[in-house]
């Protein structure tokens, strides 16, 4: 994982409410690498030559309002446009954003917390833990695909973190979902998931279906798709 920080007059008025909110990164089209700003059709965004854009979603981990300035935390993997473009990025090359989209809206009345995903979510695992409040228990399950990928996490008085390295052999998210699906939820918990789409399908069908949870009590987001170039669900 790398860091990007995008900075710029443009940035101003960006505004962030919640933590695990999303933004679009637009990165240069191939082959020419040139940034084109895309034209909204009211279905999507074009190119004008038709293609569709570089457009990825990612979780704004640092917006600094006073000096416009604003970190993206990307997964490097070897493959898809954003992240051969961070893997390469200097000083000076051109990106542009647009959002915030959605982010998560704490319940401080709730009684527990329960945070899951893999390598994707770490940026927004790790903002919830810097805002949830420190008097809650909170259970956190990330699914890594190799021991390399773990980082430092901040630092939360009741968070117990579980690192679950999925087998080589195993589907993306088959791991966080066998630690979903094991984990004792305290009554009135509350439950925020991210990671791969069909993953997080499973989990929230076992959420909502087996632990019959209140949809109210559960958030769970599809971040990428397996098997989709690029991996991202909007792509």
């Amino acid at each position: 994982m790398v860091r990007i920080c995008l900075g710029g007059p443009d940035l101003a008025g960006l505004h962030v409410e919640d933590p695990a909110a999303s933004v679009r990164l637009l990165v240069p089209s191939p082959p020419a690498g040139e940034l084109v700003i895309p034209d909204w059709n009211g279905n999507e965004f074009l190119l004008p030559d038709g293609r569709r854009p570089a457009l990825r979603t990612f979780t704004p981990r640092r917006l600094d309002t006073d000096a416009l300035e604003l970190d993206l935390d990307i997964v490097i993997h070897g493959s898809g446009v954003a992240s051969e473009w961070a893997e390469t990025a200097e000083i000076g090359d051109r990106a542009a954003v647009s959002g915030p989209g959605r982010g998560y809206a704490i319940d401080t009345d709730a009684a527990a917390f329960l945070l899951g995903g893999d390598e994707t979510a770490l940026p927004a695992i790790s903002q919830l833990l810097e805002t949830l409040p420190v008097d809650r228990p909170v259970q956190v399950h990330i699914e890594i695909s190799h021991a390399d990928a773990r980082i430092p996490l901040p630092g939360h008085p009741a968070a117990v973190v579980s690192w679950h390295q999925r087998a080589d052999t195993a589907p993306p998210g088959d791991a966080l979902v066998a630690a979903i699906a094991s984990v004792d939820l305290i009554p009135d918990a509350r439950v925020w998931v991210a990671g791969e789409a069909a993953a997080v399908q499973r989990i929230r069908k076992h959420l909502l279906e087996e632990r019959r949870l209140p949809r109210s009590q559960t958030t769970v987001r599809g971040y990428w798709k397996h098997g989709r170039a690029g991996g991202a669900v909007d792509d």
